[in-house]
């Protein structure tokens, strides 16, 4: 007999046999997250690990880009084992009994934070392979002295730190048993329509973004200011943004803790100030600069022309923004229809 065999369709939920409305995770109490017994230290745990056996790799072929790997393929399976696994091994339960165990909207997230991390993966390693040496991000940093005998600490689990709390929207509901928002079905669905719009533009940026630059510099030898490239210097990193953030959005509609809002603000600290926009900036001035005038030039000019991360307002109506938000309001209609299709 299945695990959960009738769907409740005022809560979103599932019941068991007996009728009880179920959930397939078990009853944790709001302390219990607070004090990272159920999701901070697991995925601390988790990501320190894998960033320990990245950290050897990376040593042992000299690439420190090899992190970059783990940074995407971490967070899904932390989500998949968080949704699943865990409860596959505690409770002894069919991975198809434990799929159909959660509730649409988790089902939403947990496919949202799989697309994402897939495709971004993909795309890392894909230019990593055909590049065939490491990102010229990481050539300066690799000629401090003593780089490799302290990079574990001063990179690769700091890192996994901050992928700890960055998952918390896709590791708490899967650990909670209750809310603290109860909201109504009719606003539930338009919280999670919104969410799905919003993960839908971010992740529609993303790959424009890369599409744009791959084919640009196919093409030509400068910078690449054409196309979504044109609403912000850094359009993939405001896409990622815009997707971290929508998970935090999808759990306002079925499990949420005030908690997961850290996660898209330590995401949105790492790509502003830790990685992201400035590092690549700092690493493309130094190399432009001696290796390239020509780019030097047009990325200054760049700067006083478009906002490195955040849009002006001039800059919303841009062709490529609206076609942006086009693509999330598909996702909206998409996410309805599948809603409709396979839950109503």
């Amino acid at each position: 007999m299945a695990a959960y065999d009738l769907f409740d369709r005022h809560t979103d939920r599932l019941r068991t046999p007996s009728g009880r409305v179920a959930s397939p995770t078990f009853t944790m109490t709001t302390a219990d997250v607070g004090i990272l017994k159920s999701t901070l230290l697991p995925s601390i745990g988790l990501y320190s690990g894998l960033s320990l056996a990245t950290f050897a790799a990376a040593k042992t072929t000299d690439r420190v880009e090899l992190k970059d790997w783990l940074w995407p393929s971490g967070q899904v399976l932390n989500a998949w084992w968080s949704a699943i696994g865990r409860h596959m091994c505690e409770s002894g339960i069919s991975f198809s009994d434990a799929w159909s165990g959660l509730p649409w909207t988790e089902k939403v997230l947990l496919g949202s934070v799989s697309l994402w991390g897939t495709r971004l993966f993909a795309r890392i390693v894909g230019r990593s392979l055909a590049r065939g040496k490491d990102d010229s991000r990481y050539d300066a940093v690799k000629q401090e002295r003593g780089f490799w005998k302290t990079a574990l600490f001063t990179t690769f689990l700091p890192e996994a730190l901050f992928l700890s709390v960055i998952s918390l929207p896709f590791t708490v509901p899967f650990s909670m048993g209750d809310t603290t928002l109860s909201l109504r079905t009719d606003y539930q669905n338009t919280v999670r329509a919104f969410g799905a719009g919003l993960f839908s533009a971010g992740f529609a940026l993303e790959v424009m973004a890369d599409t744009q630059l791959e084919l640009h510099r196919q093409e030509r030898d400068d910078l690449c200011r054409h196309g979504v490239w044109s609403i912000v210097r850094h359009p993939n990193y405001l896409g990622d943004t815009l997707v971290h953030l929508s998970f935090a959005v999808l759990n306002f509609a079925d499990s949420f803790n005030p908690i997961v809002l850290l996660g898209p603000v330590a995401n949105y600290v790492f790509l502003r100030f830790v990685g992201g926009d400035k590092q690549t900036e700092e690493s493309q001035e130094v190399r432009y600069q001696v290796n390239d005038p020509t780019k030097y030039q047009q990325m200054r000019e760049w700067r006083q022309e478009n906002n490195s991360f955040w849009p002006s307002v001039r800059d919303l109506a841009n062709p490529w923004a609206l076609a942006v938000a086009g693509c999330g309001l598909i996702g909206v209609v998409v996410e309805e229809v599948l809603r409709t299709t396979y839950v109503m």
